[in-house]
This record gives C-alpha cells, structure tokens and sequence, in this order.
C-alpha cells in the first residue's frame, strides 16, 4: 500500500477532503453562533426528529430488503431488453425529484389511476400523503440504487465459481449460501446506511408528501422556521440537530461496514446453472416484472400527462430552464475535480469503513449547509446574490458520495492491475493519471457526471431557502406552478425537466463509454 500512495500522491484528495469539510464547518460555525441559550425544542419539533429517524430506518430497510431479489432476478437472467431494463430501472435515481413526486401522484394520489381502479370497484379511496407516502417515495428512489449497487456486488463474483458450482450440482440455496451471501454481506450494509442517511436528509419529498405534525421531518422544520417565521435561532438549533442525528448515523456505518476484499477470475463471462429449474424461473421472473411496474408507471404517466402541458407554460419557465443548465454544469465541474482526487486517496486503504468520509456532504443537509451560509453572508450582502453559487457548491457536495462509490471499486482495480508496471515505466502523480487512471475510469466519470448533472438539475433544495421572485430554477418554478394550481403546466414543466435531466445524463454517460480504454 505505500508503494501505491508514492505512485498518486494523496495530498489532493486530502485537500479536497479539506475544502469539504472547511466547507461545511464554516456553515456549522455560523449556525453555533446563532443559537440562543435556552433555546429548547418543542414537542412538535422533537415528534419531526423521531419520525425522521423512523421513516429513514424504513425506507432503507424496504429499499434494501425488495432491492435483493430485483437484483438476484437480473443477474441469473438474460433476455433481449435486459440492458435496457437495468438502464430505466436506474431511471427514478437520477429522476429530478420534484417530478418523480408529481408521477407518484398520478399513479397514488387522489385522482390517480389507483384510486380510480379501487373507485371502479366500490372500494374506498387511499391517501398518498402523510408518513407511508413518504415512505413510498423514499423506497421508489432508493431501491433502483439499491439494486444497482447490489447486482454490481454480484457481477465481481468470478464466473469459474459458478461454472465449479454447476459441476457439483449446487442447488439454486447452496449457490446463495457458499457465493452469493459473502457478497451481500459486504454490499448489504453500505447501501443500507447510504440509503439511511440519504432519507434523513431528504427534503423535497417531505415537503410535498408530508407535512403535518405527524409527518414533519427535521428539514421540514428547518425551512418553516426559516422560510415563514424567519426564526433564524430555532432553524440553526435544528440544523444543528439534524447534523448531529445523520452524523451518528455515519459513526454506526464505520462499524458495520465491513472490510472490502477484492475476487480475482480470469473475466469470463458468468453462466448461472441454477437459473434453469421452473422455481427460480418464475421468482426472478416475478420480482423482476413487479419493479418494473412500480418504478416505470410513475414515469409513463408523468410524460402521458405533461407533453399536453408543453403549451401551456408560462415564460417563466425559460429563464429558469437556464439558470437550472448552468448551475447543474458548474455542480458536475466541482464534483469531477473533488471526486477524482477523494477516490483515489481512498483507493490506497482496503477499509470499506473509510469511504464514509464522503458522506460528510450527505450528513450536513443542503439545508443545513443553506442555513449556515445564509447566515455567514447575511451581515455582509444580499444573500440572494449567492443563491445560485452556493447551490451548485451544495448540489457537488451532495452528490459527492455516489461519485466516490461509482469511481472507488474501478480505481482500485486500475491500482492493482496496473500500479506496480506504472511504477516501474516511472509514471508517477500527473503522468499516471493522464496515461493510466483517467483512460481506464472514463466510463465511471462520464456515468458520475451524468449523475451529478441529472441530481443537480432536479434539486429543490438550496435554492428554496435564498429564492426570490427573480431568481429561480425549473425545479422551484414548477413547484410553484403546483402550488397555485397550475396542474397543466406543472406536468409540462416536469417533462421539460425530465427530458434535460436524461438529457445530460445521457450525454455525459455516452461521452465515458464512447472512447473508453480497457
């Protein structure tokens, strides 16, 4: 390993590692000062920080628990739209939020095609909000990551096991047991605690879905004290709260993170003999069919409802529209130039445990990280004037996580099938990263990218927090156009945000595997 750190020094991933931590220790700063002694929660507040807790601890539980039998499905099975299927399946990932939950309104809400079909029936209608429409919401994000990081833990399992697990005659349980199961017990956890601290954070879902005193998150709170009361004091204590419950959340993934240990094959393709009884046939089969509802009929009614709503929208939206492209492309530039660095210092250590430093950006919320700096420039300037840089530094940092887990397990590799030769042409820092790291990890940074670009473009985050009527993006435009009833250009709103967001996601993933080496 230390022959590995003087091939790529990791002092820039260890400065990287700094701008984000001085970052957000600047805005923790400012909200420490702001609190006022004696300032204590009251009952409604301490009933958000419960329901958090308990609402993230199901939605990741639910997410990891049906995400394991999607994954296994697509993994002993191929058919002609299988790569298309695990492409839209990673689709409510990387859907702007604000759209996603419109979709889920269309298929669950009070006029949607649930409740017409139980009306039809003569059985009575459903509510989608309160506490399980969040819940919902937050499982039909976070399962399709779930069943991406989970089938990509089973795709590093070398094909001559299961070739030697056919020649034995492993049933379809024995083959979970001796080589599926040690990989889920490393994939498992990671993705049950990113998910975890990913719906302690979440915003944009409690604040449509929620609401209420029975459905209230700690970020809700933190944007009514803000934004209706201006009570600069009781939005920094629960900011300060809420950093303090997610960073315990990121303390209990040091623990249950396991090491990482890396399977060698000779990369031949995997050939699963126990995919071929009737039993395991009509399981995936299932499993897979039922995600694909429930993930892609929220898509197809978005679009069926919102190209009507094209020409219906007001030219407000276009303004917007751009301001949302540029803000998304200086994100993706920041994320580039502090994942790269981040992920290959934390290349050099085989402790699964370390890639939760990345979750700093998760663990101190957009509106966390929105109050402190709102209250650092307040004195100062107009912090509607910064709306738009702090978002997009907010929305690099956000996405900061799933880029470093996207480019870790690719730049480990690249590591250790190349560093020793690297080493003895005499590539070394700059020379090793433009002949060997960037050629061999285009794919992933194009995927990463497309991924930041995509989440940025649909926040509605940050941007609530410092927004005046003149300064806006396409996200909280069409939040606007919902809340005065504007359903018809809302749903156009949220196809023209659903076109950019895989519109740019495309365009950069397409950009990585194009010329990709290796």
């Amino acid at each position: 390993m230390a022959r590995r750190a003087e091939q790529v020094s990791p002092w820039p991933g260890i400065a990287a590692t700094g701008i984000l931590v001085a970052a957000i220790f600047a805005a923790f700063v400012a909200i420490g000062l702001r609190v006022e002694a004696g300032t204590g929660l009251r009952l409604a507040e301490w009933q958000a920080v419960r329901f958090t807790i308990w609402q993230a601890f199901l939605s990741a539980l639910f997410s990891v628990v049906l995400a394991v039998p999607v994954a296994r499905g697509l993994a002993r099975r191929r058919f002609p739209a299988h790569a298309l299927l695990v492409t839209l399946l990673g689709a409510p990932f990387i859907l702007p939020v604000i759209v996603a939950v419109l979709g889920i309104l269309a298929i669950f809400g009070r006029n949607g095609w649930v409740n017409l079909a139980l009306g039809a029936l003569g059985l009575p209608d459903v509510s989608i909000y309160g506490a399980h429409g969040v819940i919902l919401a937050h499982v039909f994000f976070n399962m399709p990551l779930a069943t991406r990081l989970i089938l990509q833990g089973w795709q590093t399992i070398p094909g001559e096991q299961f070739r030697l697990a056919g020649q034995l005659g492993l049933t379809p349980g024995a083959v979970f047991r001796t080589l599926e199961w040690p990989v889920l017990r490393q994939v498992v956890p990671g993705a049950f605690a990113l998910i975890f601290v990913i719906c302690l954070t979440s915003f944009a879902v409690a604040l449509t879905l929620g609401g209420g005193p029975r459905a209230t998150t700690i970020e809700l709170a933190i944007y009514q004290a803000f934004r209706f009361d201006f009570d600069l004091g009781r939005a920094a204590i629960l900011s300060l709260l809420q950093l303090a419950v997610a960073g315990c959340a990121a303390v209990m993934a040091l623990w249950i993170l396991p090491p990482i240990v890396l399977q060698t094959g000779r990369d031949r393709v995997q050939q699963r003999w126990d995919r071929r009884t009737w039993g395991p046939r009509v399981l995936d089969g299932f499993w897979i069919v039922a995600a694909a509802a429930f993930l892609l009929m929220p898509l197809l009614a978005v679009v069926l409802a919102g190209v009507p709503g094209l020409l219906q929208l007001p030219a407000s939206i276009w303004p917007a529209t751009w301001t949302s492209i540029w803000v998304a492309l200086v994100s993706t530039v920041l994320l580039v130039a502090l994942a790269l660095p981040i992920a290959a210092w934390l290349a050099q250590t085989k402790r699964g445990g370390a890639e939760t430093l990345t979750l700093l950006g998760l663990i101190a919320s957009p509106l966390m990280i929105g109050t402190g700096w709102f209250l650092l420039i307040f004195p100062w300037a107009s912090p509607v004037a910064f709306a738009l840089p702090v978002t997009a530094l907010v929305n690099a940092m956000m996405a900061l996580p799933f880029a470093v887990r996207i480019l870790l397990p690719a730049m480990r590799q690249v590591f250790r099938d190349y560093g020793r030769l690297g080493q003895s042409l005499g590539l070394r820092d700059v020379a090793f990263w433009r002949i060997v790291l960037l050629p061999r990890l285009r794919p992933q940074i194009g995927f990463a990218a497309g991924l930041t670009a995509a989440l940025s473009l649909g926040d509605l985050g940050v941007i609530a927090l410092f927004a005046d009527p003149d300064v806006a993006t396409l996200p909280l435009q069409m939040y606007r156009l919902m809340g005065s009833y504007r359903t018809e250009a809302a749903a156009g709103a949220a196809v023209l945000l659903l076109m950019l967001a895989f519109g740019m996601f495309w365009i950069c993933d397409m950009w990585g595997r194009r010329h990709a080496e290796g």
